[in-house]
């Protein structure tokens, strides 16, 4: 399974890792990625979707309806 996003589309970051001596080599930044199940009451049944933390909070704060609504018209989602 990918490490994206599914409402918010973020996805692995590449960045460098500075020792004390200010050596850098690369390293790969992850987000922060759940699954979880979200009920859906309008449809009367679960959804699963893989999802950031930040998401969670977006889902939260303007609820799962307008997030997914959102998040299609992004692209990040196809259907739910």
């Amino acid at each position: 399974m990918s490490q994206i996003c599914q409402i918010t589309g973020k996805k692995a970051m590449i960045g460098n890792n500075v020792s004390h001596s200010k050596r850098r080599t690369k390293k790969k930044f992850s987000p922060n990625l759940v699954d979880k199940r979200f009920y859906l009451p309008e449809e009367d049944r679960w959804i699963r979707i893989r999802v950031s933390t930040q998401a969670i909070r977006t889902i939260n704060k303007n609820g799962l309806k307008n997030t997914l609504e959102d998040a299609k018209a992004k692209g990040f989602i196809t259907k739910y």
